[in-house]
């Protein structure tokens, strides 16, 4: 850590509201994101001690400069603020560990442990839409309400985030009871107790520390016993993504750190329910998405290439029924691509058989969480084809149903997991969270180097 930003630690023995930013490489958006959080702090929460922190990733572009120099200060009457407000101190510095989102996460946990901070939040660095009313709807659950974390609501058009309206969403709902609409969304607010928790957590150094860390830290909090919401955010404008285009390392991180969650959390959905609504905050409102165009041409034919290349591992994955429907689903794709469909209830049962084969370790993960891409492209393919005359709210409802198919056919994961007769050893082994956060550990989360 730099010199000033030792000194300015030390001025704080504890703080009550601390947001964090994540980046990399982030200088063109970063400041629009520090300057709508620093309005909120001074809006919102103008008797709070806050403090922001930019947990970067040695960025060569400027960003810490970018976030550092980002002031509200002397524009208060245009941001209708109250001049008489502090302004929140903020310190940009480069986290250690692996290269990764959740390493920077890691960063601002320990630091919100250390500082004792009451109330926390974060936001991606990349965001064009973030607000002043964000910070309020992030962290005014948690300091008002005593809620623990507050996971967003997004207005995202309809072809948008498709890994969790299709896995991340339906399969979290159905396993752990809870509507969680969001659970990948990447801007939270959490308490500190909630903070410190989680990095007593030794996971950094597995795909948390990379793209899995917004599930991971969903997932905990739902299954250690800490009170869940969430909060309406209106449009969420970044750099939206074709998912036959623009996948990478992303899905095979964030799916197998769902899988491996659900292998470590067995005792919690083993059992039968319904799915419960949690608290939602804030005013949902019609908000217009940017359009995204998806060629559908190409995820179909991404799926039938798949069969060719992964044809020996989905046999060994699905189960007799379930490969004899993605079967008939290649000749399908093959004759009548303009009719293909990969129904909903086959896409819950292959993602169960996923499950099972992640956790009993037979297959590599990496070359099982690949296999799963091709899959996931058809559903995706029959998805958009499924909405693509239907307004935002008929796309929200079909995909709000997708959870209760998922959790109608969780007996068959239930049995089948049975059937396996793995023990919960073997996901305890990659997802261990039953350490507590000694002084060493935050001291490494501490060391963080100078800009």
């Amino acid at each position: 850590m730099s010199e000033e930003g030792g000194k300015l630690f030390d001025a704080y023995d504890t703080v009550d509201v601390l947001v964090g930013i994540p980046s990399f490489q982030n200088a063109a958006t970063i400041g629009h994101v520090v300057l709508a959080v620093e309005a909120g702090l001074r809006k919102y929460f103008p008797d709070r001690r806050c403090l922001i922190v930019i947990s970067d990733g040695d960025s060569t572009d400027g960003t810490k400069q970018a976030a550092c120099e980002a002031t509200t200060a002397g524009d208060e009457e245009r941001l209708l603020l109250d001049p008489k407000t502090d302004v929140p101190d903020k310190v940009a510095f480069d986290y250690t560990g692996t290269s990764g989102k959740g390493s920077a996460f890691r960063a601002i946990f320990a630091l919100a442990h250390s500082l004792e901070a009451q109330a926390c939040a974060v936001f991606d660095a990349d965001l064009r839409s973030v607000s002043p009313a964000w910070v309020d709807r992030l962290v005014g659950p948690v300091l008002n309400h005593d809620y623990d974390l507050v996971a967003p609501v997004y207005a995202r058009h309809k072809f948008d985030g498709t890994i969790t309206n299709s896995i991340a969403f339906p399969i979290t709902a159905a396993l752990y009871g809870r509507r969680l609409r969001q659970p990948i969304g990447g801007d939270f607010g959490f308490s500190g107790r909630l903070a410190g928790h989680w990095a007593s957590k030794h996971v950094w150094h597995t795909d948390v520390a990379r793209f899995g860390v917004d599930i991971w830290m969903t997932t905990v909090a739902l299954c250690e016993g800490f009170n869940v919401c969430q909060a309406y955010l209106g449009a969420k404008l970044h750099d939206a993504k074709d998912p036959g285009r623009d996948l990478g390392p992303m899905f095979r991180q964030v799916v197998g750190s769902l899988f491996a969650l659900a292998g470590r959390y067995v005792d919690h959905w083993m059992g039968s329910g319904s799915i419960r609504p949690v608290p939602t905050f804030g005013f949902r409102s019609a908000t217009s998405t940017e359009e995204l165009r998806v060629d559908t041409n190409r995820l179909i034919w991404r799926f039938i290439e798949g069969y060719v290349t992964w044809e020996g591992i989905w046999t060994q994955v699905l189960a007799d029924e379930n490969w004899a429907a993605v079967q008939e689903a290649i000749s399908e794709a093959s004759e009548r691509p303009e009719g293909f469909v990969l129904p909903v209830e086959l896409w819950a049962r292959i993602c169960y058989d996923y499950l099972l084969a992640y956790n009993a370790q037979v297959i590599g993960q990496d070359e099982l969480l690949a296999s799963l891409i091709p899959l996931y492209f058809a559903r995706t393919a029959t998805y958009i084809e499924e909405v693509r005359t239907a307004d935002a709210s008929e796309a929200e409802e079909r995909i709000e149903s997708y959870a209760e198919v998922f959790n109608r056919l969780k007996p068959y994961l239930v049995r089948r997991f049975a059937e396996t007769g793995r023990t919960r050893r073997l996901a305890e082994q990659r997802v261990d969270g039953q350490t507590s956060l000694k002084e060493e550990d935050t001291s490494e989360f501490l060391a963080i180097r100078s800009p």
